[in-house]
């Protein structure tokens, strides 16, 4: 349909699905903090007929163009496991971009919205890239730093334009910064008391047992997460695809679990943080850039905090302090520095506190917006 001097299409595949990906290098060119993701990973992100997330979810993907040139993109989804989980009919909004026009946003937005409401759905939610296990919020507060891996970035007019259209807070999500690794003398003490009155061991993962290992991390993951807000459990096919995505760039001595007689109770997962490469790549992995990947890799000097969790009954009693602890330890001795411990929800006062106690600054926040559907 034309509104005013550009048009929104709806697309479905090929050439309009290499454009839809390709275009957030048009809004980052001069950006010194973003980091260019890898096309073919955004694609197959996208692929409804190869992804998990589609077993249980709808999409549509619409652009706005004025004479051939692309002007904004969005994802409007529908996840049915969602609505089942917290019984709503929530809609979502995701992969937006978009040149600072703010016509061009509001018709990207009315797009996914009427879409959504031809879905049945009664609320839109977003950004989520395009689930709440993926990349989601808009940055708020933090822009001079590039953001870590698996964690998102946009220009600050973004938020500027979801508040116009009417979109309001629905959630903030932190991220805490530890700017040194490895500063953990003076809980030494504390976590050899809570080993012994808790029989607690942490163990790095068993890459010779992978799939065993996997299947303990899931169970923990769906039991601890379960009742965070916008929390959805992953199916088996989305936790084996998670795993076989991460198991190439994870650190085996910082993928920890949690033992208490021998029984899982809590996992530690925290990754080095491959921004650092893919800011190198420009979205591609071809031959040169694997030479490039392979040689960078080994200077990455962060790390991301990306789960921590116990089981519920498991939460106070001091657990929780060995993982940090055994997480800082190794992570120093294999050269790291400093840490992200993201994302938190911003009421999720357990964590945060935690987070600060151990010298962790908050130092960015995240936005969630929401709105009810016209």
């Amino acid at each position: 349909m034309a509104l005013h001097d550009f048009e929104i299409k709806t697309i479905e595949g090929g050439k309009e699905i290499d454009r839809f990906v390709r275009f957030p290098w048009q809004i980052y060119k001069d950006d010194p903090f973003w980091v260019p993701p890898l096309m073919r990973d955004v694609k197959f992100k996208l692929d409804r007929s190869r992804h998990p997330f589609f077993d249980h979810a709808r999409m549509a993907l619409f652009t706005a163009c004025r004479g051939g040139r692309l002007l904004g993109r969005i994802a409007a989804v529908v996840d049915d496991r969602h609505n089942q989980f917290h019984d709503e009919h929530m809609g979502f909004f995701g992969m937006f971009e978009c040149i600072r026009d703010y016509d061009v946003a509001d018709a990207l937005f009315s797009a996914a919205e009427g879409w959504c409401k031809e879905e049945g759905m009664d609320r839109i939610r977003g950004p989520v890239n395009l689930s709440m296990n993926d990349e989601c919020g808009f940055l708020l507060e933090g822009f001079e730093a590039s953001p870590v891996i698996m964690m998102p970035y946009n220009p600050r007019y973004y938020l500027e334009f979801c508040e116009r259209y009417g979109f309001v807070k629905a959630k903030d999500l932190f991220a805490y910064l530890k700017a040194e690794v490895g500063v953990v003398g003076r809980i030494a003490k504390l976590v050899e008391r809570v080993k012994k009155k808790e029989h607690v061991v942490v163990r790095p993962i068993d890459m010779r047992q992978f799939d065993r290992e996997v299947a303990i991390i899931k169970e923990i993951y769906n039991s601890a997460w379960e009742l965070n807000w916008g929390f959805v459990p992953m199916t088996p096919r989305e936790m084996d695809l998670m795993a076989k995505e991460l198991k190439p760039i994870a650190e085996p001595e910082l993928v920890l679990i949690a033992e208490v007689n021998g029984q899982p109770v809590g996992v530690s997962i925290s990754l080095p943080d491959y921004n650092q490469v893919l800011k190198r790549l420009n979205g591609r992995l071809g031959p040169i850039n694997l030479l490039k990947f392979y040689y960078y890799r080994r200077k990455i000097t962060g790390l991301r905090g990306v789960v921590f969790g116990l089981k519920k009954e498991y939460r106070r009693t001091g657990i929780n302090v060995v993982m940090y602890y055994e997480t800082e330890m190794r992570g120093a001795r294999l050269g790291y520095r400093w840490c992200e411990m993201s994302w938190n929800l911003e009421d999720n006062h357990l964590i945060n506190r935690f987070d600060e106690a151990i010298g962790g600054k908050l130092y960015k926040k995240y936005r969630i917006f929401e709105k009810a559907i016209a």
